[in-house]
């Protein structure tokens, strides 16, 4: 199992944006819905053993389930209105309890300390950073749960929060990548048991 864990600061917790302004009112949603594609979407068909956790202002989680999940499809468009109907549930979701909105998706009213916590027995959560060691020299990445912050940096709190419960942080290459950039090469990694099985 992969999973995926993404730090969304700026998408609105409530549902009224707008699918036509996903880069302005919906807070660089578009970005986010791309990478929720890359973390599923092959050339035909759908990855069903990952797992995306969006977590929206760290106020509530938004769970993709690649062995359950229907209709996402490669555009943003789609894969947006899959997370405005996700938030449109999102008072059905008490406690520990989700709501759940279509197949394969499930609403928590949890943020990110919460989320990775009950993420911390499904595997190695891996911090997606600059300054960590090189995918090539890890060799423990078993069920990795990585954790990758969409266009902004994580915050202090963010920083300290993952801190505590990582238990690697990795670089992917000496640039600098946009979040779904370094999904789909996380991914080829992986596929490729670290570019040596083609």
């Amino acid at each position: 199992m992969r999973q995926f864990v993404l730090i969304a600061h700026e998408v609105p917790t409530e549902p009224d944006f707008s699918l036509d302004d996903l880069a302005g009112g919906a807070g660089r949603l578009d970005a986010l819905c791309r990478s929720i594609t890359a973390s599923f979407v092959t050339s035909h068909g759908i990855r069903e053993d990952v797992r995306t956790h969006l977590v929206v202002q760290d106020e509530l989680t938004i769970s993709f389930d690649g062995s359950e999940l229907r209709r996402l499809n490669p555009d943003e468009r789609s894969t947006a209105a899959l997370v405005r109907t996700a938030l449109e549930h999102r008072d059905e979701a008490i406690g520990a309890l989700p709501a759940e909105p279509s197949p394969g998706i499930e609403v928590y009213r949890r943020g990110l300390e919460a989320t990775l916590d009950a993420l911390t027995d499904d595997g190695t959560i891996v911090q997606l950073h600059e300054e960590g060691d090189a995918i090539g020299d890890v060799d423990d990445l078993a069920d990795p749960i990585f954790v990758l912050s969409d266009h902004r940096d994580f915050t202090a709190a963010e920083d300290a929060a993952v801190a505590e419960r990582v238990d690697r942080q990795v670089r992917l290459g000496p640039e600098l990548l946009h979040a779904d950039q370094a999904i789909t090469i996380a991914h080829h990694y992986l596929d490729t048991s670290g570019y040596e099985d083609f």
